[in-house]
């Protein structure tokens, strides 16, 4: 099959949807697929899909938007109708975005059948905010392009209940994300990262690790107020804070770790990659990720994959396969909650460890991406047969 992703910008920092989309490129072009990757913006693009190797993912680079609005030009949308007509498939990814509805409207109009993955942004948490303008956007375009998928796709069951609400039709399939774990299978080991951080020589705090966008909607204020708790409560710890942000909001978390008289006991340590990624979850005692609103959280499998229990919430869509992992605790996005839940897993190393053991287990076995690729192969197969019915086999 030629599978063709569109993504309007591939940069890692933005977060889990663009790993996913470069792991999915990746595994399904080594499944023998023909794979291509329409994006505007190829900044983390790996260089060698540039180059035409075709045991590789290609990449088509089309003009970036200039019109009011972010839609693409009439270059732009002429160079996607070049790689959309030999495609079997579209899988389009997130709904917000103009530039997806003209992509859409193309394969529409070429007979191409296409996937929308909606990466949660149909949660209930989501379509709180900014609701008016949301409503609008759907009434105008984004129904359009919900209605004319072949499939619409979440990856968890909780996220699929809450998007029915905005579906015209019962076509959603629920399907996790892939992604890569070879990073993972045999691990670096936390010295990397600890050595790179200047973690240890006699600090013997226990570490928290948050690693995720810096966003308002990922609730660090409230895991920075639960660090003053448990440091009040006689158990200090040293929260890392891993990721990038807008300035200003980044300058109103600084100020807040100064309120608090944290600045000893609150590190932020930027975008982190690769190896040194695996590393630091591997080096800390505890993954939190106290987030109003998550879609699948790539960081919290991350977290399992390297042995290291994690904490969340029910803002999280697969926060019931976290908890049925033995590898997760569940807790309200909220200080006084975060510290109550932190405390007792800081106290006792042996549940940890054991969380730890049992999360890295079912991570390798749960969510295998090739297990999770023929899934993925089934569904496109099911969307390429024109007027077929039916939904496909899920992974699980």
């Amino acid at each position: 099959m030629h599978i063709v992703h569109y993504f309007k910008r591939v940069r890692l920092e933005d977060g889990g949807v663009v790993r996913a989309i470069l792991d999915w490129c990746v595994i399904m072009r080594g499944r023998g697929h023909r794979v291509t990757l329409l994006t505007f913006d190829d900044t983390d693009v790996p260089a060698a899909w540039r180059t035409g190797d075709p045991a590789l993912p290609h990449v088509v680079r089309i003009a970036a938007p200039v019109l009011p609005g972010q839609c693409l030009p009439r270059r732009a949308l002429a160079s996607a109708a070049e790689v959309l007509r030999g495609a079997d498939v579209v899988h389009l990814h997130a709904i917000w975005s103009p530039s997806n509805n003209q992509v859409a409207r193309l394969a529409r109009r070429l007979g191409v059948p296409y996937i929308v993955s909606v990466h949660g942004m149909l949660d209930d948490w989501c379509m709180g905010q900014r609701t008016l303008k949301k409503r609008l956007y759907l009434a105008l375009l984004g129904r359009r392009t919900l209605s004319g998928a072949r499939f619409v796709h979440c990856t968890a069951q909780a996220e699929l209940d809450q998007a029915r609400k905005w579906l015209s039709h019962d076509r959603g399939v629920v399907i996790p994300l892939v992604f890569d774990l070879e990073p993972f299978r045999v691990l670096p080991g936390p010295e990397d990262a600890r050595n790179a951080l200047g973690l240890g020589g006699g600090d013997e705090r226990p570490v928290l690790l948050f690693l995720s966008r810096l966003h308002y909607k990922k609730g660090i204020p409230h895991l920075i107020e639960a660090t003053a708790r448990l440091r009040d409560r006689g158990m200090p710890c040293l929260l890392l804070v891993a990721g990038s942000g807008d300035a200003p909001y980044m300058r109103t978390l600084e100020a807040q770790v100064r309120d608090l008289g944290l600045t000893s006991d609150v590190r932020f340590i930027g975008f982190i990659s690769g190896t040194r990624k695996v590393s630091l979850y591997e080096a800390a005692d505890l993954f939190v990720l106290p987030t109003s609103q998550e879609n699948f959280g790539f960081v919290l499998p991350e977290a399992l994959a390297c042995g290291t229990p994690v904490l969340t919430t029910r803002g999280v869509d697969i926060w019931p396969e976290l908890v049925e992992s033995g590898g997760g605790v569940i807790t309200e996005p909220e200080a006084g909650s975060i510290a109550d839940a932190i405390e007792p897993l800081l106290r006792d190393p042996q549940r940890r460890r054991a969380m730890g053991e049992r999360g890295r287990a079912w991570v390798l076995e749960h969510l295998d991406p090739q297990r999770i690729a023929g899934a993925y192969e089934r569904l496109y197969e099911t969307a390429a047969v024109r007027g077929a019915t039916g939904s496909p086999i899920t992974s699980r």
